[in-house]
């Protein structure tokens, strides 16, 4: 899955195109490496998210295509 629609699904950014411009900033990475709009995440993958000053780490538990607010905090964990 590509990592701007599971940030959107996974409700960690409200927003696809929030997610998208994220990380077209270089404000999102995985794995430790930066990640493009496009680039794939799978389960296991830590992905972290910058925001100013504060981030989220994040472990991808799950993908889901389609998810609703209960679905969604079970796609990721929060690592740290």
């Amino acid at each position: 899955m590509r990592v701007d629609k599971f940030l959107k699904n996974s409700r960690l950014i409200k927003r696809r195109t929030i997610a998208k411009e994220a990380c077209e900033q270089d404000r999102v990475f995985i794995n430790g490496k930066a990640a493009k709009p496009g680039s794939e995440v799978k389960t296991g993958d830590i992905i972290l998210v910058q925001f100013g000053n504060a981030q989220i780490k994040a472990k991808v538990l799950a993908l889901f295509e389609h998810s609703t607010k209960e679905t969604a905090a079970l796609m990721y964990e929060i690592v740290e």
